[in-house]
């Protein structure tokens, strides 16, 4: 497993899973996100973005649009992808991210802190308002400064063995008969006849 820039060829699957997944999807560019691949199978397992908000009183950096796949949940996938989200911020400059979410626990075990709105910066208030309005009613404000990023061992180690769960759902396999196909009395193009 390992965590990997998004590239343009990635743009239709994370579309679809943002959508799958309910997540923010506004001012969508795909350079903006990584994505966790398995390297033997090269299945993409898990996502997320950094958003930069450029504001004149001081830019922001978001952590949005965090997703994993549900056969490869609970094998440090998400884990990776947030971390690598809070390197990629400490190398544009922030010393400090913030993420608006519903589930406020999962981000806390990486240092994360809960902020009340009105101990935010106006331009971080008013995105977690748009949030709130938006796709995440119940949205809270957490923050993080880059350098106090911690990876729980469990997460690091679970992710070196990550393989996706059997039973998880997957696509159907198709049949002739989805395509409206008789497989009995269908003759093909290179049919020899014998």
């Amino acid at each position: 497993m390992y965590v990997r820039d998004a590239k343009n060829r990635d743009e239709v699957w994370l579309l679809d899973h943002i959508e799958a997944m309910d997540l923010d999807d506004v001012a969508f560019r795909s350079r903006d996100y990584v994505i966790a691949v398995d390297e033997a199978s090269n299945s993409r397992a898990g996502f997320g973005r950094i958003r930069i908000h450029k504001h004149d009183d001081g830019d922001f950096c978001e952590l949005t649009g965090i997703g994993v796949l549900e056969e490869w949940r609970g094998q440090g996938v998400g884990a990776h992808v947030v971390e690598r989200l809070v390197k990629t911020a400490g190398d544009e400059g922030f010393d400090r991210v913030y993420c608006f979410t519903n589930e406020p626990n999962y981000l806390v075990r990486f240092g994360f802190d809960p902020v009340e709105s009105a101990s935010l910066p106006e331009e971080v208030r008013t995105r977690l308002e748009a949030k709130r309005e938006g796709v995440m009613p119940d949205a809270v404000a957490l923050s993080l400064p880059v350098d106090a990023f911690e990876m729980p061992t469990e997460a690091r180690e679970a992710f070196k063995r990550a393989a996706p769960e059997a039973d998880a759902e997957s696509e159907p396999e198709e049949r002739a008969e989805d395509f409206g196909i008789d497989p009995e009395s269908a003759t093909y193009k290179y049919d020899t006849g014998r």
